[in-house]
């Protein structure tokens, strides 16, 4: 297991995180600890493009915390980069194969792999881009413990988060669970 090195690596969704959004906010909180993934294709968004911008992002031992479609892309850098990050942090993961997900979007699968890197999901009852089912059934194909969350729609700006500090408490009960780095 990779120890926690006190770095974080914000891996917005579509179209990337507002200024409301809980990850921009958060990303400000964490000041010079944070780096944000950045991608070339916010509004058309393609797989290997988003792989790379995570790719660069990364450093050993950096928490991924993700939203949405950087939850399918963090889990596709995870299994291809098993032993760099400490751990992943996913909230609302789309299900590519979903009604409502953008047909702009490309590359992207419904996650089917275990992933041996530590990794928290979080989930809403009522995300209109990813049903309930599918959300309990990715977090037991990943082998990832699932927080549900009654009603948070996809738990963004749209649907009330803001700063969403029990996000961040579910994110501090998540970090102390992992090693540190001496």
């Amino acid at each position: 297991m990779v120890a926690f090195s006190g770095r974080y690596v914000v891996a917005p969704g579509f179209r990337d995180s507002d200024a409301g959004h809980w990850q921009t906010l958060w990303q400000a909180d964490f000041g010079l600890a944070a780096t944000r993934v950045a991608v070339g294709s916010w509004d058309q968004p393609e797989l290997e493009d988003w792989v790379a911008g995570l790719d660069a992002a990364m450093r050993p031992g950096a928490l991924i915390v993700a939203h949405s479609l950087g939850c399918l892309t963090a889990l596709v850098w995870l299994a291809r980069h098993p032993d760099v990050a400490a751990g992943a942090f996913l909230v609302a993961v789309p299900d590519p194969e979903g009604p409502d997900f953008p047909d702009t979007i490309t590359g992207f699968a419904r996650p089917r792999t275990r992933v041996e890197t530590p990794v928290l999901m979080v989930g809403s009852t009522d995300d209109p881009y990813a049903g309930w089912d599918y959300t309990v059934a990715t977090a037991a194909a990943i082998g990832a413990p699932l927080v549900e969350l009654e009603a948070a729609g996809h738990i963004s700006t749209a649907s009330g988060r803001g700063p969403w500090p029990q996000g961040r408490a579910l994110l501090a009960g998540f970090l102390a669970g992992l090693p540190t780095a001496g």
